[in-house]
């Protein structure tokens, strides 16, 4: 556990930044973090991720995570910018190797049965489970069944209207992605409608 996995957990929720260009991470990081959302996850899809990362991680109460992390290389490359935790779209090995090296939590992505299974023996904090809305809160539980400790995340196309229904189903927390964080909103720099967007979603949780 870290100071970042205690926030998530409180917190039940993750900003995913997905976008073409991010003008103002700094300003991105703390609205996000005002709003009840304190880890924001800077995707290695974002241009010059890493100075992003570096630049965000200096914000006071905010936890920042790399995602979309492919490969160990990356994966260093992300620690040694300041993140926090890690986050994978699918199961890697090189990923959880490089995680496990250098005590970083790592949430991998999975959605089988197989790559839960697979995700627990490499040791990943936590599973998230994407895209979690093709297939329902139902089979969040479906896995918990099998699996009733792990620490499951919910990411990929949730909304406002439907996050809670995750949490309920078991998931330890999920993922605000563009229903929050629209890469058009992050490109434009339009932070204030970003902080209005992450209050009312931090409230829809219950």
């Amino acid at each position: 556990m870290s100071a970042a996995t205690d926030a998530i957990l409180a917190d039940r929720c993750i900003a995913v930044v997905r976008a073409a260009g991010v003008p103002d991470p700094v300003g991105l990081t703390e609205v996000l973090a005002a709003a009840g959302i304190r880890a924001v996850e800077l995707t290695f899809t974002i241009p010059d991720v890493l100075a992003h990362i570096t630049r965000a991680a200096a914000v006071d109460g905010a936890f920042v995570g790399a995602g979309t992390v492919t490969n160990g290389h990356d994966a260093q490359a992300a620690i040694d910018a300041g993140a926090t935790f890690l986050v994978t779209p699918g199961v890697s090995e090189p990923v959880a190797l490089v995680a496990a090296a250098r005590d970083v939590p790592l949430i991998m992505g999975a959605l089988t049965a197989t790559e839960v299974m697979r995700a627990r023996d490499l040791g990943a904090w936590a599973i998230k489970i994407f895209p979690s809305g093709a297939v329902g809160p139902a089979y969040i539980r479906h896995l918990l069944g099998p699996f009733p400790d792990a620490r499951l995340v919910a990411s990929g196309g949730i909304g406002e209207s439907d996050a809670h229904t995750y949490l309920a189903a078991g998931a330890v927390c999920v993922a605000a992605g563009s229903s929050v964080v629209s890469g058009e909103a992050v490109r434009h720099g339009h932070t204030t409608e970003i902080g209005q967007r992450a209050r009312a979603f931090v409230a829809a949780l219950g």
